[in-house]
């Protein structure tokens, strides 16, 4: 008695598109089975039309992109369209080096304040305005005092600067961060106790929240998220112990100030409208530099580290 054969084209799949045709073969991308009619040579395997027309849709949208993000493409400020971040990492680079060479100065990552890069390079108002030590007004936005101190700032940093930077553009973005900076210690030093001591990025980073809502604004997104990431930030300031709120509300205003002369500048001639906001800017910062000086070089102060009086030798005759 001889067995029946079994009936293989009954077993195997039939074509996804031609129900009546069986066949072993099958689309490498979606996995279902076709027949050699509905098959085609792809770079591995074989692909079946669906699969072939879809990528030749994305690819369209790839090349739609490519020539509306293309090299001669630019963002709303201005700069050149690009998914690199560089200027962000360099920076927190920066800061993390300095950190490290006073705590090695200080032999303690926690007590690095009292090295000699950070004792000669922190917001000291006395210094800046008596002896005429005036890069303090910007090397104290790279010095940070302690461990948790540069950690939080270049945390943020990070957080805000990589967005930025894309639709600024490297140049512009560093400007922005420099002269935020510089704005968080004039304010420092036009308004704070002169002998107190002041470091930090926070002038800086604050200038970047401020820089985050004008993008937000210009681009006409919700800013709510950005508005409430500020209010946080300005509850922290004013809440915790040992914050130059100064520092952080002058970065604020600036950033935000310098933010909106770039996003906002005329197309036409747009860098020389950008150049001069950012120079007038920087000018009047550094005429209020000016105006401080002749206030603090009359002071004299007395007292110790936990209070500390400082007095108009020019109104007292001392």
């Amino acid at each position: 008695m001889t067995q029946p054969q079994p009936n293989y084209q009954q077993e195997m799949p039939t074509c996804w598109w031609h129900p009546n045709r069986h066949t072993g073969l099958s689309c490498t991308r979606c996995g279902r089975p076709a027949c050699p009619d509905c098959l085609r040579d792809a770079s591995v395997g074989s692909q079946c039309i669906d699969c072939v027309q879809a990528g030749q849709r994305q690819d369209r949208g790839r090349q739609r992109q490519y020539r509306a993000a293309g090299p001669g493409a630019r963002t709303v400020a201005g700069a050149r369209v690009s998914t690199k971040v560089v200027v962000t990492p360099v920076l927190i680079a920066l800061n993390a080096v300095l950190y490290a060479i006073t705590a090695f100065q200080a032999k303690s990552p926690m007590d690095n304040g009292a090295s000699k890069l950070s004792l000669d390079g922190v917001m000291f108002p006395l210094a800046v305005g008596q002896n005429g030590e005036w890069w303090r007004l910007l090397t104290s936005g790279f010095l940070h005092f302690g461990l948790i101190h540069i950690a939080v700032n270049m945390l943020s940093l990070w957080m805000l600067g990589r967005d930025l930077e894309l639709l600024l553009g490297k140049a512009r973005f560093t400007a922005v961060y420099l002269v935020s900076l510089f704005g968080g210690s004039v304010a420092v030093y036009l308004f704070d106790n002169p002998a107190g001591t002041t470091a930090g990025a926070s002038g800086a980073i604050y200038g970047l929240l401020g820089g985050i809502l004008i993008a937000v604004l210009r681009l006409k997104l919700n800013p709510v998220p950005a508005l409430g990431v500020i209010a946080l930030n300005l509850v922290i300031s004013f809440s915790l112990p040992n914050i130059s709120i100064l520092a952080h509300l002058g970065g604020l205003v600036v950033g935000a100030l310098v933010t909106a002369a770039i996003l906002y500048a005329p197309e036409k001639g747009r860098v020389a409208w950008q150049t001069g906001a950012l120079v007038l800017v920087a000018c009047a910062l550094v005429a209020g530099v000016f105006v401080r000086d002749a206030q603090v070089e009359n002071l004299a102060c007395y007292g110790n580290s936990q209070r500390v009086t400082c007095v108009d030798r020019s109104t007292t005759g001392a």
